[in-house]
């Protein structure tokens, strides 16, 4: 008995998924093109309304004077220099208190994270009240709060809480004691360079001989010494000498010295806590993701209930803190532009504002600050992927 009804045909497979690869190209061809013209009609119209205004595209601005000063900058700067050195000066401000913030909150973080799981009361209490507390108010209230209600009530410099004698506290900031030296300064910064590689290297050896041989190397400590030591042997050495400038006060406000400006110091301080109270809760969930058979094992080995924490729950636990830990050193990049609420002067104050406003180069400015923000964030995001996947479980 045979079956006379017959099935259909349909294209061959092959030329389905030619047909299929082909609209598929067809498609992202028209959207690519619709987008570069989109990108070409608004830099046509932007420089279209430029040249109207008289304004004329192109960098050669940053070799015009500034004409603006800065209260706070890290290398030489005066009214007399270029919108380029403006723009290094608040791209060198913007990374110090990213670097300060991100370093602070992390420290922060931890300490949060585990003082939450504490099984003493009024600790784990404390580190819960501040975690909820700072989470749930606005970043930019918290940086209002720490300047006009914290810092701007503190006491002229006349009458300045003075911390030793040598240091002091007033609504001009903390002013301290600056090194000063005439001599070459660049053996200092070679010799800090090369304990460092040297702390490096340290570091990964004793990572190596502990996978060989279980046996420990206080790798940490060693590392601190080789990057602390030389620097302080060039110097008592007599070939850079050095000497410090002890802040005085003179009419009305203190000469000589560092100032750290009340501005620098409110955005470090709502930054790392707003920061440090997200790192916290982080830290709180990878800790609780380390299995409990983990801890009971290490304790009947006999360990303190600290090196249980170092050496077994935390290097396990990293493997979830890291990545939303990264976020959050990327948020904290990207908020410290909240400066400019404050007059604190960032990348965003001196370039895309003050620089902006007297350029009328709009396109140029916010680009070059976004470009800034883009490799920075680039920069952290590629250097925590690395440590991530050095933390990594590896199975086998």
């Amino acid at each position: 008995m045979t079956n006379d009804r017959s099935v259909p045909e349909g294209p061959p497979r092959g030329a389905t998924w030619t047909a299929a690869r082909v609209r598929g190209l067809a498609i992202q061809g028209v959207i690519l093109a619709t987008l570069v013209g989109l990108l070409a009609w608004g830099i046509g119209n932007a420089i279209h309304n430029l040249n109207k205004a008289g304004i004329a595209a192109g960098f050669h601005f940053l070799g015009n004077r500034a004409g603006f000063d800065i209260n706070f900058r890290l290398i030489d700067y005066s009214p007399a220099a270029t919108y380029g050195r403006a723009f290094v000066v608040g791209v060198l401000n913007t990374l110090t208190v990213s670097v300060l913030g991100i370093v602070a909150a992390t420290a922060l973080g931890f300490a949060l994270g585990i003082g939450r799981l504490s099984r003493n009361w009024l600790v784990s209490r404390t580190a819960a009240t501040v975690i909820e507390t700072v989470r749930n108010l606005p970043l930019l209230l918290q940086l209002l709060f720490w300047y006009t209600a914290v810092l701007a009530p503190l006491p002229r410099p006349r009458d300045a809480i003075s911390l030793g004698g040598v240091a002091f506290l007033s609504n001009r900031g903390l002013t301290v004691p600056g090194p000063v030296s005439d001599g070459p300064v660049w053996m200092v910064w070679a010799a800090m360079g090369l304990g460092l590689a040297a702390a490096v290297a340290v570091g990964l050896w004793s990572r190596r001989r502990r996978i060989l041989t279980g046996r420990r190397f206080p790798a940490g400590w060693v590392g601190l010494a080789l990057i602390v030591l030389p620097p302080l042997a060039v110097l008592t050495s007599g070939a850079v000498p050095l000497s410090w400038d002890v802040p005085v006060l003179k009419g009305f406000n203190f000469d000589g010295g560092l100032t750290l400006v009340p501005e620098l110091i409110a955005l470090w301080l709502a930054l790392t806590l707003y920061s440090g109270a997200f790192i916290g809760e982080t830290v709180r969930a990878g800790i609780l993701s380390v299995p409990k058979g983990q801890v009971e094992a290490a304790q009947a080995m006999g360990l303190t209930p600290g090196a249980v924490l170092r050496l077994v729950v935390v290097p396990q636990a990293m493997r979830v803190i890291i990545p939303p830990m990264t976020t959050q050193h990327l948020t904290l990049l990207k908020n410290s532009s909240l400066a400019v609420m404050i007059g604190f002067p960032d990348l965003v104050a001196v370039f895309s504002g003050t620089t902006l406003n007297q350029t009328g180069q709009a396109i140029e400015t916010i680009g070059m600050t976004m470009a800034v923000y883009l490799v920075v964030s680039l920069a952290i995001s590629f250097g925590m992927n690395l440590y991530n996947s050095k933390m990594a479980i590896v199975r086998r």
